[in-house]
């Protein structure tokens, strides 16, 4: 354990260790299998000790799931709008993406802010908005937002885990993981309680 914690400490306070997390997260945000919020809770605890400074791994982490967002978003408006302007006009798929064309123009910003916060989910999203051809300037700022405050909730997450654990950062990382999956389920069972919810209202009706 003292190896890994040693080569950890030495990639973390590396010179390389903010373009690290910028690669990391902006591929996480297409390629779900790579953990780009752990990389960036990590870096977060190792923050704590001074190296690597703080903020520097906030903005990392932001400027990277921003660059990801947007490669995913121009996959999406590429290969999918193309994809789903050949769909028969009376298929279950083009009803499916109309109500989605629909429901981003009505709640897109809230929809893209939450859903980073959700694995999986925002590499959904923001394929969906390329897709249907979401405006690139409202998804710019709200991606804006919702990637600063998801680098900054992962940053301090990991920073205020080393501070606990000062002399551990083996419980000191797994503390920030610990929370910021039961944060990701809270929220997940929300979703679901409201889902679970709206359809008993429309089934009464």
């Amino acid at each position: 354990m003292g190896d890994v914690l040693d080569l950890l400490h030495q990639t973390v306070t590396s010179p390389w260790a903010y373009l690290v997390i910028i690669v990391v997260t902006a591929v996480d945000a297409f390629f779900p299998a790579v953990p780009g919020e752990t990389v960036a809770i990590t870096a977060g605890v190792f923050a704590a000790g001074g190296e690597p400074n703080v903020v520097g791994v906030i903005v990392a982490a932001a400027f990277g799931a921003l660059l990801g967002d947007h490669i995913s978003y121009a996959i999406g408006r590429g290969g999918g709008a193309r994809r789903l302007a050949r769909l028969p006009a009376d298929s279950r798929r083009r009803a499916s993406s109309e109500w989605a064309r629909r429901a981003v123009d009505r709640r897109g910003g809230i929809i893209l802010t939450t859903s980073r916060y959700v694995p999986g989910g925002r590499t959904a999203v923001t394929l969906t908005m390329g897709a249907v051809r979401y405006p690139f300037r409202s998804f710019l700022m709200y991606d804006a937002l919702a990637c600063g405050t998801w680098g900054t909730y992962c940053g301090l997450l990991g920073y205020f885990g080393g501070l606990a654990f000062a002399h551990n950062p083996v419980h000191g990382l797994l503390a920030g993981v610990g929370l910021s999956l039961a944060a990701t389920g809270l929220f997940e069972l929300a979703r679901w309680t409201r889902r679970r919810a709206r359809t008993r209202a429309a089934a009464r009706r």
